[in-house]
């Protein structure tokens, strides 16, 4: 009898290429983001992607940067991470220790959403604005709170 296959992804890995397909369906014509939530036992909890609220069109919205609130996407857009808790079905409770895998490193706004969430972990591929007083507040909010988070690299043929 033939052994296993011992040539599979890890769950990282795994978890991190959901995020990636996620982002695939954002319509952000600069970021797309994408996020998968795993709970304890590795099971996928939800998933989400930078985009609009439900009911503001995909083709009417602004999606450049602007001064102007009012035709700025940054005034509209829901991250991928809070996007992927909103979509969440279940109770809270479920999320308590449970790890995100993000594209990039959650904004501050991002950062205390997850920790209210209860998730324990962030996994990100990612981290653009490492050093920026946002990405800066992010760390602060994510290591007072007991969060750990870590950078993976995957290998190049899982990006694209």
């Amino acid at each position: 009898m033939p052994g296993k296959r011992t040539d599979v992804i890890s769950w990282d890995e795994f978890f991190m290429r959901v995020a990636i397909a996620a982002s695939m369906r954002s319509k952000d014509p600069n970021t797309q983001v994408g996020a998968c939530i795993a709970d304890v036992n590795n099971r996928i909890l939800s998933v989400g992607y930078n985009g609009t609220p439900v009911g503001l069109g995909d083709d009417e919205f602004p999606w450049g940067a602007s001064d102007d609130p009012l035709r700025d996407k940054h005034s509209y857009v829901i991250h991928a991470e809070a996007n992927a808790i909103l979509n969440y079905r279940g109770s809270l409770k479920d999320m308590a220790n449970a790890t995100v895998y993000v594209t990039l490193f959650p904004c501050q706004e991002c950062a205390k959403t997850l920790v209210q969430a209860g998730i324990g972990e962030v996994v990100y591929l990612d981290d653009k604005y490492d050093g920026t007083v946002g990405n800066q507040i992010s760390k602060a909010v994510l290591d007072r709170c007991g969060v750990r988070y870590r950078q993976i690299v995957l290998p190049e043929e899982a990006v694209q």
